[in-house]
């Protein structure tokens, strides 16, 4: 059988470019030549898209993009059929593309947007299409959604502007310091502050407004985190659970990719029927959000052991050793076959 083409579309700009790197990395490594040919596609920091053809060692060390003669200026045509196109000497040149895999977290890649210019051209894409992708990306219209289907969510305050010092008083009042002040559309912890008290929440909006136009102001909810991997379209399975850990206020960006201080439990510790009623909670907000391939879904266990949603990550950290394919590797998918599972997924139309 012929080999079908694979687009994989790394880096971005976006401030979770670094992340992209590595996972993109591991991705790469774990794709099966056999089945597949594999186009490496490229996005600097400053939003040019370059296709690769230099070693996958240069990607997560950054070096991939030094060297011009390993580097072709390329785009997805919008126009059905062209597939990728490359430019050089003012020509271009079409390739047919089977599947594109963005692996580009945050903005500008797991907002909608890459996956509205492959529905727009008519190729599948690994992981939700651009509705689904545009809904998770954003905080506070996924809680609404999801809190619609029965399931609890954070108390909170959005503001689409830059909120004046007596509505941010007021809003102090209404949920009780501390709080968490995040951008409604960003990944990794960017932006994230816990405010507890008035000039800590002003400087805390102002921060989260470097990175969005709009800011979420959400009540502190007492007990822990957990993830759950979801893989699946219309019946989609579920990894084991996971637990957070942390010493201190916040699971930063720091914190999430060094892990200084804080630790991952693999299973969490919960009995069976709860981490059951977690499993299966996923699988009702994958639904809800239109998730389609994969998702890690967050939730916190409260301090009466209740569930509240946090936020659906719909292209999750994706090394070897991150969280999303821990938990399905704890179910018995190493990673090169939950990679081949994504691929497969997306041709499932």
């Amino acid at each position: 059988m012929k080999r079908k083409t694979v687009v994989v579309l790394f880096g971005g700009a976006s401030p979770e470019y670094d992340v992209s790197l590595n996972s993109s990395y591991s991705i790469i490594n774990a794709i099966d030549r056999d089945k597949y040919s594999v186009i490496l596609l490229g996005i600097t920091r400053q939003g040019l898209w370059y296709t690769f053809s230099g070693s996958v060692e240069d990607i997560p060390t950054d070096k991939w993009h030094a060297d011009a003669k390993l580097l072709k200026r390329a785009a997805i045509s919008p126009t059905r059929g062209e597939g990728l196109l490359e430019f050089e000497d003012g020509r271009f040149t079409a390739a047919p593309v089977d599947v594109v895999f963005p692996v580009l977290h945050g903005r500008y890649g797991e907002d909608g947007t890459v996956q509205g210019l492959c529905e727009l051209a008519g190729i599948p894409v690994v992981g939700s299409g651009a509705a689904a992708s545009a809904l998770c990306m954003d905080k506070d219209r996924a809680h609404k959604l999801v809190s619609l289907a029965g399931i609890a969510v954070p108390r909170s305050v959005c503001f689409e502007y830059r909120p004046t010092q007596s509505e941010i008083s007021a809003v102090a009042k209404e949920l009780e310091l501390p709080v968490f002040v995040k951008p409604v559309k960003a990944g990794s912890s960017f932006g994230i502050t816990m405010a507890k008290d008035l000039a800590g929440l002003a400087e805390a909006v102002k921060v989260a407004f470097e990175y969005d136009d709009a800011v979420i102001i959400e009540e502190r909810v007492e007990g822990f985190e957990t993830g759950c991997a979801v893989v699946g379209n219309l019946n989609p399975q579920t990894g084991r659970i996971d637990e957070i850990e942390i010493s201190g206020e916040l699971f930063d960006y720091e914190e999430k990719y060094t892990l200084k201080t804080s630790k991952i439990h693999l299973p969490a510790r919960i009995d069976g029927a709860t981490e059951k009623k977690l499993q299966d909670t996923a699988k009702t907000i994958y639904g809800v959000l239109g998730c389609r391939g994969y998702a890690r879904i967050d939730i916190f266990l409260n301090k009466d052991r209740e569930i509240v949603f946090n936020e659906a990550n719909t292209i999750p950290g994706f090394t070897s050793h991150s969280r999303f394919p821990s938990m399905m590797k704890a179910v018995g998918l190493d990673f090169p076959q939950l990679v081949d599972m994504l691929i497969e997924l997306s041709l499932e139309g």
